[in-house]
């Protein structure tokens, strides 16, 4: 099986996925860069883009885990011939977590005001903040539900579908959010902000719509509940609850950030969101070599291949690296149009240009860990995952975000700390895995 593992195997599976990623802060991207251009309350709504969707990309984060337990478990099954003695499980995963999704829903719906206070929004920010969110809330589920299937398909070696899912959701978004927010003169109204949470929460309702058809028609995974319940549910609930132990740390982090930008000033809350979307969005760049890691790497694991787990650990390392250089070399060349793409307003472009340079900087770094924690969910090691986003959290990232503030950094520790917080995750999963897999291949 190692010699399946080249350019052409790894790229058949990371190319779609890297698509498929891309379209995920595709569409806060898309949200930022026209919401920062409207004529009415660009700063504010810029800002309260920004809040909204890290607090939302939170609960998609911390309740999503469940595509990674599903993907991994189907990997090993794939692996070792076994994929017919699951099939219960993909549907008990899925209800689990859409009724999980539902209960986050309607215990947000009711408090929305406070939780964005509590992230330091005031006035007209805090106004658009509960605007925005009241909408795009409602295809929390939807997203769910989709992360959920692909997670299936990517088990099944499978990242095609959810590139197809990806980039119909993508672009519907982007022609909705140019219709809904600057309005069509003679036939629709600009609805600005509202415009933009209104083609997320219809694109939303597209994709899942899409996945439900592919997954019915293009696999024999029913989403038909059948009971006894399966006997890896137990293993998909301990291993969806360690990564949602280890989303809550990361996702401490990203609030962290969130809220010390914004009470730095609205500019800052603006730079801070066009920063932190570029960053998802290289994020999801390179995670299309984390999912070939993934999908790859849990199908090894199944078949006892250490030879070729490890083959496939440098591979991918290789192929991201180029990718990361890649973009840090992009990164530079388009520097300044990159800001004007987002924001139209002076004061936001001379705070984030300040700091795009350690973004820039930091992509190689990002690269090892984000890949490496794919590799990981696809060989079930989600206990160590959740402790090394622990310690790199509440020991890295957390302790020089308030030194910086101590030491009046301003927006320059809130991406220090970024940059280090990366540092101790990478690095501490290049450890754990050269401990554990090379004496293995040792021993082969």
């Amino acid at each position: 099986m190692s010699s399946s593992i080249n350019f052409k195997s790894i790229n058949k599976l990371a190319i779609p996925a890297t698509i498929a990623g891309i379209a995920e802060p595709l569409l806060s991207i898309t949200d930022t860069a026209i919401v920062g251009n409207i004529s009415e309350y660009s700063l504010e709504s810029l800002a309260a883009a920004g809040i909204v969707g890290s607090f939302l990309s939170m609960l998609i984060w911390i309740l999503g885990q469940t595509r990674s337990a599903i993907s991994a478990i189907i990997s090993q099954y794939v692996g070792a011939n076994k994929i017919d003695k699951i099939q219960s499980l993909p549907a008990q995963a899925i209800y689990l977590n859409i009724s999980l999704s539902i209960i986050v829903l309607l215990s947000t719906i009711f408090i929305v005001e406070e939780i964005f206070v509590l992230m330091n929004a005031t006035g007209k920010v805090l106004e658009l903040c509960i605007s925005y969110y009241s909408i795009r809330v409602w295809g929390f589920p939807l997203t769910l539900f989709v992360f959920a299937v692909m997670g299936i398909f990517r088990g099944l070696q499978n990242t095609y579908y959810p590139m197809l899912i990806a980039i119909t959701g993508a672009v519907l978004n982007i022609v909705l959010d140019i219709i809904l927010v600057y309005g069509v003169e003679g036939y629709i109204s600009p609805l600005y902000l509202e415009g933009a949470a209104w083609a997320s929460l219809i694109a939303q309702g597209v994709m899942a719509i899409m996945a439900f058809i592919l997954l019915i028609t293009k696999t024999d995974i029913s989403l038909a509940l059948r009971f006894p319940m399966h006997p890896e549910l137990g293993r998909l609930i301990v291993m969806s609850l360690n990564l949602f132990i280890r989303a809550l740390a990361l996702n401490a982090a990203m609030i962290l950030a969130v809220r010390e930008a914004t009470a730095l000033g609205d500019r800052f809350i603006g730079a801070h969101t066009i920063a932190i979307n570029l960053w998802l969005f290289s994020a999801f760049f390179i995670d299309g070599y984390a999912a070939a890691g993934n999908i790859m790497g849990g199908k090894l694991l199944g078949a006892s291949n250490y030879n070729g787990l490890w083959l496939l650990a440098k591979k991918i390392m290789k192929y991201g690296l180029i990718v990361s250089l890649g973009l840090v070399v992009l990164g530079f060349i388009f520097y300044y149009p990159i800001g004007r793409i987002f924001s139209n307003d002076p004061s936001v472009l001379e705070t984030f240009y300040s700091i795009f340079f350690i973004l820039i900087l930091s992509m190689p770094l990002n690269m090892v860990a984000f890949i490496f924690d794919g590799l990981f969910k696809g060989l079930g090691e989600m206990k160590y995952l959740r402790n090394v986003l622990l310690i790199a959290s509440f020991l890295g990232f957390i302790p020089i975000l308030f030194l910086g503030k101590f030491l009046g950094w301003g927006i320059y520790g809130i991406w220090v700390a970024f940059t280090l917080w990366m540092f101790i995750r990478g690095g501490a999963l290049i450890w754990k895995f050269r401990r554990k897999f090379r004496p293995l291949l040792q021993n082969v």
